[in-house]
């Protein structure tokens, strides 16, 4: 192997016995994506003891697995003077308030005018490899019309650390929610397996086989006549999790046309929701650092709207 790939080794325990090795990398490893994984394995670079395997290859319990990743190829993403709403900086991370209608990171139909376009620009390229060409620095993301803090990481010592705590479910996750209809308990844990909905593949669903754990905390701040204002602290972080979660308890969020209504009285341009509280422990200093981000005026000019 080239001393230019990064080597991690895991030992597999009893309790993952039998998992699929792309999926028991993915669950090690959140922030490369299964389809990333596969293609690893079918170019050699995971190793079972010390053998080649495909990816249907069931793991088995003391099994020494090693996982060699390719150094980050340089990405043909142009860095584009985009104003950035800085919440926290340094030399290995960066937390940014994100505005509403922005995606985190480029995809096909939008390769221009994201955050990472952005990121590139203020941090001059000094961004993580770890996710490749598209994703550098990102290690955790949130949808296109959700505001609210992000995280980015400068190198891959940074991006390792915020990794392994979004696993361990150690970073602070509050989130801010306006939600359809008046929620009967103040106070609630929801708590699922998450997986793709089984007709319509670009959505999420509650699922009672094949998804993953997802469990979302939540509590009301304030009552309306017709919708609640609560908060929901994430255990977990599932893809659509909070969208998902709110309205398999039939309290889908305000504003949501993918898992509530289609047509919403208040013209939101996406669901209610703001990531604003993020704490996490700093990657080289381990000092416990939180942020908040302040709610954007669509946001409060709702709440007074409702009240």
């Amino acid at each position: 192997m080239s001393e230019e790939l990064k080597e991690f080794e895991f030992t597999v325990s009893e309790e993952s016995e039998g998992e699929r090795i792309d999926k028991y990398l993915n669950q090690l490893m959140d922030s490369l994506s299964r389809s990333y994984i596969q293609k690893l394995l079918s170019g050699g670079n995971v190793k079972v003891n010390s053998a080649n395997v495909k990816a249907n290859y069931k793991v088995r319990s003391e099994d020494n697995v090693v996982l060699y990743l390719p150094p980050a190829v340089t990405p043909n993403i142009e860095a584009e003077n985009i104003p950035l709403d800085v919440l926290y900086e340094d030399n290995d991370v960066i937390v940014v308030n994100k505005p509403k209608d922005m995606v985190v990171h480029p995809a096909p139909g939008h390769y221009s005018h994201t955050l990472v376009n952005a990121l590139l620009y203020h941090c001059n390229g000094n961004l993580s490899g770890i996710n490749g060409v598209l994703r550098p620095g990102i290690v955790h993301r949130i949808d296109k019309d959700t505001t609210g803090s992000v995280i980015a990481c400068k190198n891959d010592l940074a991006h390792a650390s915020i990794a392994a705590q979004l696993k361990e479910h150690s970073i602070v996750r509050r989130y801010h929610a306006i939600v359809q209809g008046v929620l009967k308990e103040r106070e609630g844990t929801i708590h699922t397996l998450i997986g793709r909905h089984p007709n319509d593949r670009k959505k999420m669903a509650v699922v009672h086989a094949g998804g993953k754990d997802a469990i979302t905390h939540y509590r009301v701040l304030r009552y309306f006549e017709k919708y609640t204002y609560v908060e929901c602290i994430l255990e977990t972080g599932r893809t659509h999790q909070i969208r998902v979660h709110m309205a398999s308890i039939g309290h889908p969020l305000l504003g949501d046309q993918v898992y509530g209504p289609v047509k919403s009285p208040y013209h939101l341009e996406g669901q209610c929701l703001h990531a604003k509280i993020l704490g996490f422990h700093h990657p080289i200093n381990q000092e416990y650092i939180e942020t908040d981000a302040p709610l954007p005026e669509y946001f409060t000019h709702l709440i007074n709207t409702l009240k």
